[in-house]
């Protein structure tokens, strides 16, 4: 599979990943899970470069330097 997500949209990814992982830790219980399981899958698809939510939708946001 190809990358959809461009250098700014995973940049953005990364920091809210973080930013979920903390507000859960602060949560603690439910939130704890809740905020770890939507940080993981935020850090993930920054990482990798592929959201499979874009494919369905014709999204892709890379520059096409960006897409190789």
């Amino acid at each position: 599979m190809k990358r959809n997500v461009g250098t700014l949209d995973r940049i953005v990814r990364l920091v809210l990943g973080i930013a979920a992982i903390g507000v859960g830790v602060a949560a603690q219980g439910v939130g704890l899970i809740v905020g770890a399981v939507i940080g993981a899958a935020l850090i993930g698809t920054a990482l990798t470069g592929r959201c499979l939510a874009y494919v369905p939708l014709g999204i892709n946001t890379c520059s096409p330097k960006e897409r190789g």
